[in-house]
This record gives structure tokens, C-alpha cells and sequence, in this order.
């Protein structure tokens, strides 16, 4: 089953607000008479990739949960996990370290095998978590 991740304000905020900010920048440097040449040049091709990144990001991280794996895609950010192997979730927390394909705060910290984790931020993180006991009962579920 496929789930989108949710998307905070915050998140929402940052992505746009920077991606407006690199646009009008770059249009500004584009339409001014100064010659495209050089270090101009390459500011401006690093402001387009840093919006396509950013959008990329924000229309492209969800998670797949299966019998089998929880596979997991955020821009460059792409794995997957052994349902069998999590052994821990942790709803309604952040994760401020380690591997974060989210967009949203206050989602699921999964743990897994011995001392791996995961964030992710799934629309809704009981119906998530609804599935993942479906396909793997042993799991732990806490709140903080």
C-alpha cells in the first residue's frame, strides 16, 4: 500500500518561500545587462538545481509498505527496509539526526534490526501503523 507523506507548514513554508527567493533571483541576474558568463553563470544553474531539488522533494516522498518491506523514496533519499527487521515505532516524534525522508514533523520514528532508525511522515500515522501490524504483529508501539 502507498502513502504519501504529509506536508507541515513549516516544510511548505521553507520550500516555496526559498524557491521564490532562487527564481526571482535568478530572473533578476538573467534580465540584468551583465554578461552570462562565468561565476554568474554557475550561481544561477546552482539556484535552479536547489528548486528543482526542493520540489522534487516535496512532490516525490512517499513510502510503500508491503508484506515483504517498507520501501521508502525522498529525493535522493531511496531505501528499503524488512518488515520482518522493525521492531519498534515511536508515533507522534521527530527524529533531528539520521536519516529523514519527511516533510512533516511529528510522524514515526521506526526502529529496526539492532540500532537503525528511520523518520518518515505518512498523511496519517495510525492507518500506517494499522498496516504495518497487518503484515508484521510483533511490532512495539509507543508514544512520547
Amino acid at each position: 500500500m502507498k502513502f504519501n507523506s504529509r506536508k507541515d507548514p513549516l516544510f511548505q513554508l521553507v520550500t516555496f518561500g526559498v524557491s521564490m527567493i532562487l527564481c526571482v533571483v535568478v530572473f533578476m541576474r538573467i534580465t540584468s545587462d551583465t554578461p552570462l558568463f562565468g561565476a554568474f553563470l554557475l550561481g544561477d544553474i546552482v539556484g535552479v538545481l536547489v528548486v528543482a531539488y526542493l520540489l522534487w522533494v516535496y512532490f516525490d516522498t512517499s513510502y510503500e509498505l508491503t508484506e515483504t518491506s517498507l520501501k521508502y523514496k525522498s529525493g535522493l533519499i531511496r531505501g528499503s527496509i524488512s518488515t520482518d527487521s522493525i521492531r519498534k515505532v515511536i508515533k507522534g516524534k521527530s527524529l533531528w539526526s539520521g536519516i529523514k525522508p519527511a516533510t512533516a514533523r511529528k510522524g514515526l520514528i521506526i526502529k529496526y534490526k539492532d540500532f537503525q532508525e528511520i523518520y518518515i511522515s505518512p498523511e496519517t500515522n495510525d492507518s500506517f501503523v494499522e498496516k504495518l501490524l497487518e503484515f508484521n504483529k510483533d511490532v512495539e508501539i509507543t508514544t512520547p
